[in-house]
């Protein structure tokens, strides 16, 4: 750290107005995010710690392809951001009774039931084994380590992987593949795409290649072949893997590249054409090669497919493929109102992150306003009478009772680090709010507490890099948007809340994390800005 005399212009009324209304949004976010976990780990099985599926019929049983892959690892992911003692404790503890109690082929889980204390089925189904791991590696495990990196969970995640293409039995042309089933080879796509390169190792890539051969070079089309195209999740998920591996050929397979890119404009092409509405939202699911509509609800996951589109416009620069991307956002206002899953707080988490990750890249008011009033909406939905089985919940952190809450924390978390602007404060205290809002290149950052708070408050840097080493910071579903980040080798001027104390750091100590030590009932604001070299 040394002195800097270059001026920073000080912040307006307005935009200091702006960051704080931002910090009390975050901080009832991340808030119920607590209260959630809270509650829910009060139904966690006292044998074994481990959290039941449901809490209506299936509260005797853990699952992979849904307490594992849906709620656990944003309770993770709360404790992470929220509460070290909760994180390094309690859920690491699930993770090793995970591991210890429900591994059945190999390091693959199967269904556990609490009151057999062993597997739910005698009989070991090898295709819903790798069913849900294949959930569990791309629902829950990915997100988790693209924000929190290489921990005891990306292990699990890896061990996953592997597991699942030793047991690789179905025949194809291109070699033997985990599945048949459209969604699992969808998410290992996701998967294997970006485990490629965080590990560099080929044979992720290989995988992946394998599967793409199957569905772009075979008789296994998305819309040449198929009969039944599913736009909305379970089934989505090949349009955005098969782009993400297209991506990833791009830079480390350029000859499956250009063998790909027909196959993919096709698909892509075609979707547009007969699986979009007038607003560019996308149909529950159609029948490709017809036409027909066969279900003609909005998809709740509209972005999870725009990625796709998105990501091979920053490839290539298909101008058509951004235009999909921005009509559809231009038309949310018409869905202010909309009925997202029946109603389901599941519904309206998957609408919010598609809008969320897709705001990130194309900003504009108008999808922000969505953005909030949907999240206001969800938010509600925590405080309503629901009912799981014959259990009401009402007054606490329980949603809806199902493993589907945990996507109510996902994207909470999504929300509250887009309005702190990827900052967040060790430790969290109830009682402090901190917020942010981009200022011309740098951040301007207000904070305001109830009672004395001494700690830091720490940077977020370009992840996409740090962890994945991505050659593209594409977007990709259940993502954690990157804001304002920090890289090591740059230094920062900030401005401190006297408005005269002003400093210089080099990108690698602010990463280390900002001092603040702040009095009962003080607010202050910093602006901070990179320095040219």
């Amino acid at each position: 750290m040394s002195a800097c005399k270059e001026k920073i212009p000080s912040p307006t009324e307005e935009e200091v107005s702006q960051a704080m209304e931002n910090g009390y949004l975050a901080h009832e976010g991340y808030s119920r995010s607590l209260k959630f976990v809270d509650d829910w780990l009060k139904h966690a099985d006292p044998e074994t710690g481990l959290i039941p599926r449901n809490l209506g019929d299936s509260k005797d049983i853990w699952n992979a392809k849904d307490a594992a892959a849906d709620n656990y690892p944003f309770m993770v992911l709360t404790a992470a951001i929220l509460d070290s003692n909760l994180y390094q404790g309690k859920m690491m503890l699930i993770l090793e009774k995970e591991k210890n109690l429900t591994n059945r082929l190999d390091q693959l889980p199967d269904t556990y039931s609490f009151s057999k204390q062993g597997f739910e089925q005698e009989i070991l189904n090898k295709d819903e084994i790798i069913f849900g791991a294949s959930e569990y590696v791309k629902d829950g495990l990915l997100p988790l380590t693209e924000y929190i990196g290489q921990t005891a969970w990306s292990e699990r995640m890896i061990e996953l992987v592997d597991d699942i293409w030793k047991h690789a039995e179905y025949e194809s042309p291109y070699g033997l593949l985990p599945s048949l089933n459209v969604e699992v080879n969808g998410e290992l796509l996701q998967v294997l795409s970006r485990v490629y390169w965080m590990t560099g190792e080929k044979k992720y890539l290989d995988w992946a290649i394998r599967l793409g051969d199957y569905y772009l070079l075979g008789e296994q089309h998305p819309t040449d072949d198929f009969e039944v195209l599913r736009l909305r999740d379970h089934g989505c998920e090949i349009v955005s893997g098969l782009c993400e591996l297209y991506i990833t050929t791009a830079f480390a397979a350029k000859d499956k590249k250009s063998a790909y890119q027909d196959a993919i404009y096709r698909m892509l092409d075609r979707i547009l054409e007969v699986g979009t509405n007038g607003h560019g939202l996308f149909y529950n699911q159609v029948n490709p090669q017809t036409g027909e509509i066969l279900d003609e609800g909005i998809a709740d996951t509209f972005g999870y497919t725009l990625n796709a589109y998105y990501g091979v416009y920053l490839l290539d620069q298909h101008e058509a493929y951004r235009n999909a991307v921005l009509t559809a956002l231009a038309n949310l206002d018409q869905y202010e109102y909309y009925d997202w899953e029946r109603g389901s707080a599941d519904g309206y988490a998957d609408a919010i992150e598609s809008a969320l990750n897709l705001y990130n890249r194309e900003k504009s008011s108008a999808t922000a306003n969505w953005i909030d009033t949907q999240t206001q909406h969800m938010w509600s939905l925590q405080d309503s009478a629901h009912r799981s089985g014959t259990t009401a919940y009402q007054g606490n952190g329980i949603i809806e009772g199902w493993h589907g809450d945990g996507n109510f924390a996902r994207t909470t978390l999504m929300y509250c680090l887009w309005k702190s602007q990827g900052l967040t404060a060790r430790p969290w205290s109830r009682q402090l709010y901190m917020g942010a809002i981009p200022k011309e290149n740098g951040l301007l950052i207000t904070l305001l507490t109830e009672e004395p708070w001494k700690g830091k408050i720490n940077f977020d840097v370009p992840r996409h890099q740090e962890i994945f080493r991505l050659p593209l910071d594409y977007p990709r579903i259940n993502q954690f948007p990157e804001w304002f980040t920090i890289s090591p080798d740059k230094k920062y001027q900030v401005n401190f809340p006297s408005g005269e104390t002003r400093q210089t750091y080099t990108g690698k100590e602010l990463l280390e994390g900002l001092e603040i030590d702040l009095e009962e009932n003080q607010q202050v604001s910093l602006l901070i800005y990179p320095l040219e070299k």
